[in-house]
């Protein structure tokens, strides 16, 4: 291997674990996107085991708010793999710049999305 592919492994390195930890991330938002979608459909199905009625309004948020999860969930995976890449080229060239742009956007997201379940929650109860 040449120099250029040798220096700063460490740091390449890292760039990758931290890669993996943003694709984690997404791969868990979906899954729950998923279940968000998914469980008034059990419920349903439930009540009609038990021979009740389900009293789940038909034109629910739940739908709405999962497939938001799972869209979200698809946005950070390519924001993740974009940054990965500016990474990994900033290491090589020796010009590393953080920028915190992606960290606050999944903050204010999960932060809104988290608000939006808790009235939904608090409404339903």
């Amino acid at each position: 291997m040449d120099d250029g592919k040798m220096k700063n492994i460490s740091d390449r390195l890292a760039n990758e674990r931290t890669f993996l930890a943003w694709i984690r991330t997404c791969i868990g938002i979906m899954a729950f996107g998923f279940v968000v979608v998914k469980f008034s459909l059990f419920v349903k199905q439930l009540g009609l085991l038990l021979g009740k009625r389900p009293e789940i309004q038909q034109k629910g948020y739940s739908s709405v708010m999962g497939i938001a999860l799972v869209a979200f969930g698809t946005i950070i995976s390519l924001l993740a793999y974009i940054r990965y890449k500016k990474t990994e080229k900033e290491i090589l060239i020796d010009s590393y710049e953080g920028s915190s742009l992606l960290i606050s956007f999944l903050a204010g997201f999960i932060f809104l999305i988290s608000m939006l379940l808790l009235a939904y929650l608090l409404k339903s109860t």
